[in-house]
Protein backbone atom coordinates (compact mmCIF):
# COMPACT_ATOMS: atom_id res chain seq x y z
CA UNK A 1 0.00 0.00 0.00
CA UNK A 2 1.25 3.33 -1.11
CA UNK A 3 2.03 5.84 1.62
CA UNK A 4 3.35 9.56 1.24
CA UNK A 5 5.31 10.34 -1.58
CA UNK A 6 4.08 6.46 -2.89
CA UNK A 7 6.37 4.95 0.29
CA UNK A 8 4.93 1.99 0.94
CA UNK A 9 2.99 0.94 4.53
CA UNK A 10 2.19 -2.17 5.27
CA UNK A 11 -0.47 -3.31 7.71
CA UNK A 12 -0.23 -6.00 10.59
CA UNK A 13 -2.25 -8.58 11.47
CA UNK A 14 -2.45 -8.31 15.85
CA UNK A 15 -3.79 -11.65 17.85
CA UNK A 16 -7.85 -11.34 17.57
CA UNK A 17 -7.93 -9.03 14.31
CA UNK A 18 -9.98 -9.39 11.44
CA UNK A 19 -10.69 -7.60 8.34
CA UNK A 20 -7.21 -5.81 7.68
CA UNK A 21 -7.31 -5.41 4.12
CA UNK A 22 -10.73 -2.75 5.52
CA UNK A 23 -7.96 -0.34 6.37
CA UNK A 24 -9.22 -0.01 9.93
CA UNK A 25 -5.85 0.03 11.24
CA UNK A 26 -5.34 3.60 9.04
CA UNK A 27 -7.80 5.21 10.77
CA UNK A 28 -7.82 7.38 13.71
CA UNK A 29 -10.36 6.94 16.50
CA UNK A 30 -13.19 9.33 18.25
CA UNK A 31 -14.02 7.15 21.03
CA UNK A 32 -15.71 3.87 19.46
CA UNK A 33 -15.82 5.66 16.11
CA UNK A 34 -13.44 5.84 13.04
CA UNK A 35 -11.88 9.30 11.90
CA UNK A 36 -10.40 8.74 8.36
CA UNK A 37 -6.60 9.90 7.44
CA UNK A 38 -4.66 10.60 4.83
CA UNK A 39 -3.00 7.47 4.72
CA UNK A 40 -6.99 6.05 4.77
CA UNK A 41 -7.53 8.09 1.79
CA UNK A 42 -4.18 6.52 -0.06
CA UNK A 43 -5.45 3.18 0.45
CA UNK A 44 -8.26 4.48 -1.73
CA UNK A 45 -6.16 5.88 -4.22
CA UNK A 46 -4.00 2.43 -4.44
CA UNK A 47 -7.17 1.40 -5.83
CA UNK A 48 -6.95 0.14 -9.72
CA UNK A 49 -9.86 2.25 -10.29
CA UNK A 50 -8.21 5.49 -9.31
CA UNK A 51 -4.14 4.31 -10.48
CA UNK A 52 -3.51 5.93 -13.82
CA UNK A 53 -3.64 3.65 -16.18
CA UNK A 54 -0.45 3.06 -18.92
CA UNK A 55 -1.92 5.12 -21.73
CA UNK A 56 -3.18 7.44 -18.85
CA UNK A 57 -1.29 11.82 -19.87
CA UNK A 58 1.21 13.44 -17.51
CA UNK A 59 -1.18 15.45 -16.26
CA UNK A 60 -3.47 12.79 -14.72
CA UNK A 61 -0.37 10.73 -13.55
CA UNK A 62 0.71 14.16 -11.69
CA UNK A 63 -3.40 14.95 -10.23
CA UNK A 64 -2.56 10.95 -8.77
CA UNK A 65 1.03 11.93 -7.51
CA UNK A 66 0.16 15.23 -5.62
CA UNK A 67 -2.70 13.52 -4.31
CA UNK A 68 -0.66 10.64 -2.95
CA UNK A 69 1.20 13.29 -1.28
CA UNK A 70 -1.31 15.43 -0.28
CA UNK A 71 -5.13 13.12 -0.47
CA UNK A 72 -7.06 16.39 0.89
CA UNK A 73 -5.68 18.88 -1.05
CA UNK A 74 -8.04 20.49 -3.64
CA UNK A 75 -7.63 19.06 -7.13
CA UNK A 76 -9.02 20.15 -10.13
CA UNK A 77 -9.34 17.37 -13.10
CA UNK A 78 -11.10 18.96 -15.96
CA UNK A 79 -7.73 19.84 -17.66
CA UNK A 80 -6.73 15.65 -18.05
CA UNK A 81 -7.06 14.84 -21.49
CA UNK A 82 -9.45 11.73 -21.71
CA UNK A 83 -13.11 12.93 -20.34
CA UNK A 84 -14.06 9.55 -18.51
CA UNK A 85 -10.44 10.05 -16.39
CA UNK A 86 -12.02 13.70 -16.03
CA UNK A 87 -15.61 11.62 -14.92
CA UNK A 88 -13.72 8.97 -12.47
CA UNK A 89 -11.57 12.23 -10.53
CA UNK A 90 -14.97 14.29 -10.44
CA UNK A 91 -16.67 10.97 -8.94
CA UNK A 92 -13.86 10.24 -6.68
CA UNK A 93 -13.41 13.71 -5.08
CA UNK A 94 -16.97 14.54 -4.74
CA UNK A 95 -17.49 11.72 -2.56
CA UNK A 96 -14.01 11.91 -0.72
CA UNK A 97 -15.16 15.89 0.33
CA UNK A 98 -18.62 14.37 1.90
CA UNK A 99 -16.75 11.90 3.61
CA UNK A 100 -14.27 14.85 5.15
CA UNK A 101 -17.06 17.18 5.97
CA UNK A 102 -18.18 14.80 8.53
CA UNK A 103 -16.70 14.45 11.95
CA UNK A 104 -16.39 10.32 11.45
CA UNK A 105 -16.96 7.64 8.75
CA UNK A 106 -20.12 6.59 10.59
CA UNK A 107 -21.67 9.96 10.69
CA UNK A 108 -20.30 10.22 6.48
CA UNK A 109 -21.90 6.87 6.30
CA UNK A 110 -25.10 7.83 7.29
CA UNK A 111 -25.52 11.71 5.77
CA UNK A 112 -24.37 9.63 2.75
CA UNK A 113 -27.35 7.64 3.04
CA UNK A 114 -29.93 9.94 3.99
CA UNK A 115 -29.18 12.94 1.44
CA UNK A 116 -28.49 9.86 -1.21
CA UNK A 117 -26.20 7.99 -2.61
CA UNK A 118 -26.51 7.98 -6.75
CA UNK A 119 -23.06 8.29 -8.66
CA UNK A 120 -21.05 7.14 -6.13
CA UNK A 121 -19.65 3.91 -7.53
CA UNK A 122 -20.69 0.42 -5.41
CA UNK A 123 -16.71 -0.15 -4.12
CA UNK A 124 -16.31 3.07 -2.17
CA UNK A 125 -19.60 2.44 -0.45
CA UNK A 126 -18.45 -1.08 0.15
CA UNK A 127 -14.97 0.02 1.15
CA UNK A 128 -16.64 2.87 3.55
CA UNK A 129 -19.49 0.53 5.15
CA UNK A 130 -16.86 -2.37 5.63
CA UNK A 131 -15.08 -0.13 7.78
CA UNK A 132 -18.29 1.03 9.90
CA UNK A 133 -18.90 -2.70 10.24
CA UNK A 134 -15.97 -3.33 11.50
CA UNK A 135 -15.83 -0.16 13.80
CA UNK A 136 -19.00 -2.00 15.34
CA UNK A 137 -17.91 -5.59 15.31
CA UNK A 138 -14.57 -4.27 17.35
CA UNK A 139 -13.96 -6.95 20.44
CA UNK A 140 -16.33 -9.38 18.65
CA UNK A 141 -14.43 -12.91 19.10
CA UNK A 142 -17.31 -15.09 18.09
CA UNK A 143 -16.21 -16.03 14.58
CA UNK A 144 -19.63 -16.90 13.62
CA UNK A 145 -21.05 -13.15 14.39
CA UNK A 146 -18.27 -11.62 12.62
CA UNK A 147 -18.68 -13.92 9.37
CA UNK A 148 -22.28 -12.94 9.65
CA UNK A 149 -21.12 -9.18 9.41
CA UNK A 150 -19.60 -9.74 6.37
CA UNK A 151 -23.12 -10.25 4.69
CA UNK A 152 -23.68 -6.25 5.53
CA UNK A 153 -21.28 -5.32 2.44
CA UNK A 154 -20.43 -8.59 0.26
CA UNK A 155 -23.36 -10.06 -2.16
CA UNK A 156 -23.47 -13.78 -0.82
CA UNK A 157 -24.62 -17.21 -3.30
CA UNK A 158 -27.25 -18.91 -1.38
CA UNK A 159 -27.25 -22.67 -1.46
CA UNK A 160 -29.86 -24.60 0.46
CA UNK A 161 -30.43 -28.59 0.97
CA UNK A 162 -30.33 -31.21 3.29
CA UNK A 163 -31.68 -28.44 6.32
CA UNK A 164 -28.32 -26.09 5.63
CA UNK A 165 -28.95 -22.79 4.59
CA UNK A 166 -25.53 -21.73 3.05
CA UNK A 167 -24.58 -18.40 2.48
CA UNK A 168 -20.73 -17.88 0.73
CA UNK A 169 -19.12 -14.72 -0.70
CA UNK A 170 -20.68 -14.20 -4.38
CA UNK A 171 -17.13 -13.07 -5.53
CA UNK A 172 -14.89 -15.71 -4.11
CA UNK A 173 -17.41 -18.37 -5.47
CA UNK A 174 -17.68 -17.25 -8.98
CA UNK A 175 -13.66 -16.63 -8.74
CA UNK A 176 -12.88 -19.93 -7.47
CA UNK A 177 -15.42 -21.39 -10.07
CA UNK A 178 -14.09 -19.78 -12.58
CA UNK A 179 -10.63 -21.06 -11.63
CA UNK A 180 -11.55 -24.70 -11.54
CA UNK A 181 -10.63 -24.99 -7.21
CA UNK A 182 -13.13 -27.97 -6.93
CA UNK A 183 -14.75 -29.03 -3.68
CA UNK A 184 -17.98 -30.88 -2.25
CA UNK A 185 -19.72 -27.52 -1.11
CA UNK A 186 -18.87 -26.42 -4.68
CA UNK A 187 -21.71 -28.59 -6.12
CA UNK A 188 -24.57 -26.95 -3.76
CA UNK A 189 -23.08 -23.45 -5.26
CA UNK A 190 -23.31 -24.62 -8.38
CA UNK A 191 -26.71 -25.89 -8.12
CA UNK A 192 -27.78 -22.31 -6.75
CA UNK A 193 -26.67 -20.63 -10.14
CA UNK A 194 -23.00 -20.58 -9.98
CA UNK A 195 -20.39 -21.12 -12.69
CA UNK A 196 -20.63 -24.90 -13.70
CA UNK A 197 -17.61 -26.12 -11.88
CA UNK A 198 -17.05 -26.94 -7.95
CA UNK A 199 -15.53 -24.46 -5.32
CA UNK A 200 -14.03 -25.36 -2.19
CA UNK A 201 -14.93 -23.59 1.01
CA UNK A 202 -15.61 -24.07 4.14
CA UNK A 203 -18.52 -23.92 6.69
CA UNK A 204 -17.67 -22.04 9.19
CA UNK A 205 -18.36 -24.45 12.63
CA UNK A 206 -17.40 -25.04 16.25
CA UNK A 207 -14.23 -27.02 14.92
CA UNK A 208 -12.68 -24.31 12.47
CA UNK A 209 -13.89 -21.21 13.79
CA UNK A 210 -10.82 -20.37 15.19
CA UNK A 211 -9.18 -20.11 11.63
CA UNK A 212 -11.35 -17.40 10.68
CA UNK A 213 -9.25 -14.51 12.18
CA UNK A 214 -5.80 -15.79 9.54
CA UNK A 215 -8.50 -15.86 7.18
CA UNK A 216 -11.05 -13.04 7.49
CA UNK A 217 -9.89 -11.26 4.49
CA UNK A 218 -10.09 -14.27 1.92
CA UNK A 219 -14.17 -14.50 2.82
CA UNK A 220 -13.78 -18.00 1.83
CA UNK A 221 -16.01 -19.35 4.92
CA UNK A 222 -19.20 -20.31 4.43
CA UNK A 223 -21.98 -19.23 6.90
CA UNK A 224 -25.13 -22.26 7.62
CA UNK A 225 -28.50 -19.14 8.86
CA UNK A 226 -30.43 -22.13 8.69
CA UNK A 227 -32.85 -22.49 11.86
CA UNK A 228 -31.34 -23.30 14.69
CA UNK A 229 -28.01 -23.56 13.49
CA UNK A 230 -25.53 -20.78 15.04
CA UNK A 231 -25.17 -18.52 12.31
CA UNK A 232 -28.74 -17.80 12.57
CA UNK A 233 -28.42 -16.54 15.98
CA UNK A 234 -25.11 -14.69 14.69
CA UNK A 235 -26.55 -12.93 12.08
CA UNK A 236 -29.05 -11.20 14.86
CA UNK A 237 -26.01 -10.55 17.48
CA UNK A 238 -24.26 -8.38 13.83
CA UNK A 239 -27.48 -6.36 13.10
CA UNK A 240 -27.47 -5.03 17.12
CA UNK A 241 -24.06 -4.20 17.18
CA UNK A 242 -24.33 -2.27 13.62
CA UNK A 243 -27.66 -0.60 15.13
CA UNK A 244 -26.08 0.43 18.53
CA UNK A 245 -22.84 1.38 16.76
CA UNK A 246 -24.07 3.15 13.87
CA UNK A 247 -27.71 4.59 14.73
CA UNK A 248 -27.41 4.54 18.64
CA UNK A 249 -30.16 2.25 19.76
CA UNK A 250 -29.95 -0.73 21.81
CA UNK A 251 -31.81 -3.05 20.63
CA UNK A 252 -32.62 -6.79 20.89
CA UNK A 253 -32.98 -9.13 18.11
CA UNK A 254 -34.25 -12.52 17.94
CA UNK A 255 -34.38 -14.61 14.51
CA UNK A 256 -37.98 -16.14 14.17
CA UNK A 257 -39.45 -18.86 11.96
CA UNK A 258 -42.23 -17.56 10.65
CA UNK A 259 -44.59 -13.90 11.28
CA UNK A 260 -47.89 -14.66 12.81
CA UNK A 261 -49.05 -11.38 14.31
CA UNK A 262 -52.46 -9.65 13.04
CA UNK A 263 -51.28 -6.13 14.79
CA UNK A 264 -48.10 -6.32 12.55
CA UNK A 265 -47.25 -2.58 12.94
CA UNK A 266 -43.68 -2.40 11.78
CA UNK A 267 -40.87 -3.75 9.18
CA UNK A 268 -37.98 -3.20 7.84
CA UNK A 269 -36.80 -5.17 4.44
CA UNK A 270 -33.12 -5.54 4.10
CA UNK A 271 -32.83 -5.91 0.58
CA UNK A 272 -35.03 -5.13 -2.26
CA UNK A 273 -36.30 -8.69 -2.23
CA UNK A 274 -37.78 -9.28 1.23
CA UNK A 275 -38.64 -5.34 1.03
CA UNK A 276 -40.84 -6.05 -1.84
CA UNK A 277 -42.35 -8.91 -0.05
CA UNK A 278 -43.02 -8.37 3.46
CA UNK A 279 -44.33 -4.51 1.79
CA UNK A 280 -47.07 -6.85 -0.10
CA UNK A 281 -47.76 -9.62 3.02
CA UNK A 282 -48.68 -6.68 5.36
CA UNK A 283 -50.57 -4.93 2.54
CA UNK A 284 -52.00 -8.19 2.34
CA UNK A 285 -51.60 -8.76 -1.15
CA UNK A 286 -51.12 -12.52 -1.90
CA UNK A 287 -47.55 -13.33 -2.80
CA UNK A 288 -46.82 -16.41 -4.70
CA UNK A 289 -44.99 -19.19 -2.99
CA UNK A 290 -41.82 -18.77 -5.01
CA UNK A 291 -41.26 -15.51 -3.78
CA UNK A 292 -42.19 -16.33 0.00
CA UNK A 293 -39.90 -19.45 -0.75
CA UNK A 294 -36.68 -16.31 -1.32
CA UNK A 295 -37.10 -15.05 2.57
CA UNK A 296 -33.78 -16.78 4.26
CA UNK A 297 -33.87 -15.23 7.47
CA UNK A 298 -37.05 -13.34 9.42
CA UNK A 299 -36.20 -11.19 12.72
CA UNK A 300 -37.97 -9.75 15.79
CA UNK A 301 -36.48 -6.34 16.70
CA UNK A 302 -37.38 -4.77 20.11
CA UNK A 303 -35.59 -1.30 21.54
CA UNK A 304 -34.40 -1.37 25.22
CA UNK A 305 -35.95 2.10 25.29
CA UNK A 306 -39.05 2.04 23.31
CA UNK A 307 -39.58 6.08 24.60
CA UNK A 308 -37.64 6.70 21.68
CA UNK A 309 -40.03 5.10 19.13
CA UNK A 310 -42.58 6.41 17.00
CA UNK A 311 -45.83 6.80 18.16
CA UNK A 312 -47.18 4.70 15.44
CA UNK A 313 -44.94 1.59 16.45
CA UNK A 314 -44.24 2.08 20.43
CA UNK A 315 -44.40 -1.02 22.16
CA UNK A 316 -44.96 -3.58 18.84
CA UNK A 317 -41.93 -5.42 17.95
CA UNK A 318 -40.39 -4.43 14.60
CA UNK A 319 -40.38 -7.72 11.95
CA UNK A 320 -36.62 -7.95 10.31
CA UNK A 321 -36.64 -10.14 6.63
CA UNK A 322 -33.78 -10.71 4.61
CA UNK A 323 -34.24 -12.76 1.20
CA UNK A 324 -32.11 -13.62 -1.90
CA UNK A 325 -33.14 -12.75 -5.60
CA UNK A 326 -33.81 -15.02 -8.25
CA UNK A 327 -30.82 -16.07 -9.02
CA UNK A 328 -29.82 -16.97 -5.40
CA UNK A 329 -28.04 -14.05 -4.68
CA UNK A 330 -28.38 -12.10 -1.08
CA UNK A 331 -27.43 -8.45 -1.15
CA UNK A 332 -28.33 -6.61 2.40
CA UNK A 333 -29.00 -3.03 2.38
CA UNK A 334 -28.12 -2.16 5.87
CA UNK A 335 -29.20 1.08 5.30
CA UNK A 336 -32.50 0.45 5.38
CA UNK A 337 -32.10 -0.15 8.69
CA UNK A 338 -30.59 3.50 9.17
CA UNK A 339 -33.92 4.71 7.06
CA UNK A 340 -36.61 2.25 8.14
CA UNK A 341 -36.83 1.90 11.57
CA UNK A 342 -39.76 3.61 13.49
CA UNK A 343 -37.23 6.70 15.15
CA UNK A 344 -37.26 10.05 14.64
CA UNK A 345 -35.23 11.82 12.15
CA UNK A 346 -32.13 13.22 13.18
CA UNK A 347 -32.04 16.73 13.75
CA UNK A 348 -29.57 19.24 11.38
Amino acid sequence: MAGPGGAAMSLALLPGDFWIASGHQLCDRDGARLVATPDLWRAFLARPELVPPAEACATERALHAALLADPLRMADPTGLADPDAVENWQVFLAFRDRVAAQPTLEAAWAALYRAGVAGIPPIFLQMLTQLVVRAALEGVTDAHILRAGETLFRPQRVAITQGAMLLADQEVVDARAADGDLGPLGRLLTEAGAAPREVELDVISGTNAHDYFTRSDAHDMALDIAEGRDGQAALARALELFIAHVIGEAVRIAATPVIEDRNWTWHVGLDAEASRTANALWAGKQVKQAELARILWLGVLEFDNPARVLPRAKGRPVYLALAMDQAQIMRMKPQNLLTGLPLPEPGP
